[in-house]
């Protein structure tokens, strides 16, 4: 409507007066300003507001979404199954380990005139197994320790071979004598006995032998005594074990050394008097023996209350089991 308006305006007046008159109509003209105020229609003005929003710079957001894609390329986990694959390789490789197992265990066996202690040990003596005891029964036959024996192996678990440390006088695994067990012992075969009942390879020694094998040096003349339930003696020169049997041997007022020094003199007269014939003892046997080193084991020996010369030692009576290695190491020594 507005267009009609202006096209009558210019056109009537200019061409009847041609005056000056005409001029005031003339000043609508300036409305046409608001026609110039098209020029904003010009688009070019809008268009370069819409160039903003023309929709290239979304475009990035397109480009952005290649970013988002990257992810499945990370998430194609080839390399983390790579790295499974790499680290899974080890394990099979562990099974070639187990070829350690070739470790040998012995059943170590002490057997004493009031316990009978076992442990189970590896190839270097070391204990793998707690120490277990079982009281030794009174009138102690061959039947009654070999069936503690084979309680105690139950206990141990698996073993490969069995050693055996036993008080009295044994000669290719043959017992002569046991005075302070029971009846039954003479030319007794214990070793094959238990070779039978536990079907493993079985060495025995008497047990003050076993002990000093665990602690001498191999070096000079080293005699070994054990205080328990009576008096063990062994002699090694150059680490070569001679048995011997002092605790029938006269010592004192016509009495033996397990008479002065067995478990039964030592509660029948105590620690005191008993003390004063083992420091008796020990210079007798200097004499007697001219050892370079002396070694003090049994479960008495922790009854010691005086300075032993510096060439005398008082041993843990574990060293009864830990010497049961020994018994293994060389053919001599199961002799």
């Amino acid at each position: 409507m507005k267009e009609e308006h202006l096209e009558k305006t210019p056109a009537a007046e200019p061409l009847a007066n041609g005056q000056a008159p005409a001029q005031p109509p003339a000043k609508p003209a300036p409305a046409l300003k608001p026609s110039s105020a098209a020029k904003p229609v010009a688009v070019p003005k809008s268009a370069a507001a819409a160039k903003p929003s023309a929709a290239p710079k979304p475009a990035p957001a397109k480009a952005a979404a290649p970013k988002p894609a990257a992810p499945p390329k990370q998430a194609a986990a080839p390399k983390p199954a790579v790295a499974a694959k790499q680290a899974a390789a080890p394990k099979p490789a562990a099974p070639a380990e187990p070829a350690a197992p070739k470790s040998i265990v012995t059943l170590a066996v002490d057997v004493g005139g009031t316990g009978i202690k076992s442990a189970a040990l590896d190839e270097k003596g070391k204990m793998i197994t707690e120490r277990q005891k079982i009281k030794t029964p009174r009138n102690a036959t061959p039947k009654k320790v070999i069936a503690i024996i084979a309680e105690l192996a139950k206990l141990a678990g698996d073993f490969d071979r069995v050693s055996v440390g036993f008080p009295g006088v044994i000669k290719n695994g043959v017992v002569y004598t046991a005075p302070n067990l029971g009846k039954g012992w003479e030319n007794y075969p214990l070793e094959a006995a238990l070779k039978k009942k536990l079907e493993r390879p079985v060495r025995i020694a008497n047990d003050a032998d076993v002990q000093g094998l665990s602690c001498v040096t191999g070096h000079g003349d080293e005699l070994v005594i054990t205080l328990g339930t009576g008096f063990g003696s062994v002699l090694f020169v150059d680490g070569h074990r001679m048995h011997l049997e002092l605790a029938h041997h006269p010592f004192h007022n016509g009495k033996t050394y397990e008479d002065e020094l067995g478990n039964e003199a030592f509660l029948k007269r105590g620690k005191k008097k008993w003390n004063k014939h083992l420091r008796e003892a020990i210079d007798e046997l200097a004499k007697t023996f001219n050892y370079d080193r002396l070694y003090i084991g049994g479960g008495n020996a922790a009854a010691i209350n005086f300075e032993l010369p510096p060439n005398v030692k008082a041993v843990s009576n574990t060293d009864g089991l830990l010497g049961g290695i020994k018994l293994w190491q060389d053919e001599a020594a199961a002799k």
